[in-house]
């Protein structure tokens, strides 16, 4: 394996999913991750592969059965290797082309709401990859297209045709972003307002709205900031740039919702999201719940878990069990425990 701090590990649990309790920097947080890299080659805590190594070693290997399919992701100096029951996949496009869907929650939830707005650019896409093939392929080549144009604009020297270039493939694929994130947040508004009064148990009016960063027409914006961005040797406009306006009661969140509505406020972003990913991606997705049952209080615990599909599979990690005496039962959901580099049964 070599993931994270395990030289190797096998589970095997049951399909509800596990509880795993341990001390803090034991690795429970890894063993999520692993199942997320495993689901959706997507880590919460890095960008880079390499990264997720033990270190010392030469790479990582995870293999699962997940969703009732085989699953096997090996990275290394030479990049990665994937397969699906038994047949080598030539691309990640094919690896998740019927692969499962996750819904990611922790305490850094919390800057959903009120850090800055890279952190809710990261939740819908994340969101959009896993529902659309074609705002994944989007979202790869317009960051690509924009590292590229920036560099351009760095060097200070005149580069129009290239940069001309790069700004055709900016405005084609920064169109889809564009247009699927209004998508998104028109479905998930409703959505969220939901589970926030189901969580909070009151009547918090929450309302979501896209903010495009380029407005309406993204090549006349392009346009129009030329030369500025010349001037700041950076690109200013896109959807690298948009932003989602979270507001309570009709008053941003991040100013005026105290810090329980914003925690509530991050918990329902996470359900409309594991909401959405059910009704578009046509399959439950799996839950993954970094310890974020210690700040909240029984009653935001209890409407969280109550509002959970009960059919999905859920994975939490957590110090203690103190919180579960006051908490729905949640099955057969596997106990383990976190220590020393081993995870055992309880």
């Amino acid at each position: 394996m070599d993931f994270r701090c395990f030289e190797s590990l096998d589970l095997e649990v049951p399909a509800e999913g596990a509880i795993l309790t341990g001390d803090n920097a034991q690795g429970k947080t890894s063993v999520l991750e692993a199942i997320c890299v495993l689901v959706r080659l997507h880590s919460p805590r890095t960008h880079r592969m390499t990264a997720m190594g033990r270190f010392g070693g030469k790479g990582f290997g995870i293999a699962g059965d997940p969703w009732g399919s085989e699953r096997q992701v090996r990275s290394s100096r030479e990049g990665l290797f994937l397969k699906a029951d038994e047949e080598t996949l030539p691309s990640q496009s094919r690896y998740l082309a019927d692969g499962g869907l996750v819904v990611w929650m922790g305490n850094e939830d919390l800057e959903l709401v009120r850090g800055p707005g890279e952190g809710r650019r990261r939740y819908l896409d994340f969101l959009g990859a896993q529902i659309d093939p074609a705002y994944r392929r989007s979202w790869s080549r317009y960051r690509r297209a924009l590292r590229a144009k920036n560099l351009l604009l760095k060097e200070g020297r005149p580069r129009d045709a290239e940069i001309l270039s790069y700004e055709e493939i900016l405005v084609e694929h920064g169109t889809v972003l564009m247009q699927t994130r209004a998508r998104l947040i028109a479905e998930l508004a409703p959505l969220a307002a939901e589970a926030q009064r189901a969580v909070s148990g009151k009547d918090e009016p929450l309302t979501l709205n896209y903010l495009p960063a380029s407005g309406p027409d993204l090549r006349e914006s392009i346009l129009q900031a030329r030369e500025r961005e010349t001037r700041l040797r950076q690109a200013v406009v896109g959807p690298h740039r948009d932003e989602l306006d979270l507001r309570i009661h009709g008053m941003p969140a991040a100013e005026f919702a105290s810090e329980g509505q914003q925690r509530t406020l991050a918990l329902a972003l996470k359900l409309a999201q594991g909401t959405l990913l059910e009704r578009r991606g046509g399959k439950l997705p799996i839950y993954l719940m970094d310890d974020i049952f210690g700040e909240l209080d029984p009653s935001r615990r209890n409407a969280l878990m109550n509002h959970l599909p009960p059919l999905a599979q859920k994975w939490i990690t957590t110090t203690h069990l103190d919180w579960m005496r006051e908490t729905p039962s949640l099955g057969d959901i596997g106990r383990l425990r976190v220590g020393d580099g081993k995870v055992t049964f309880t």
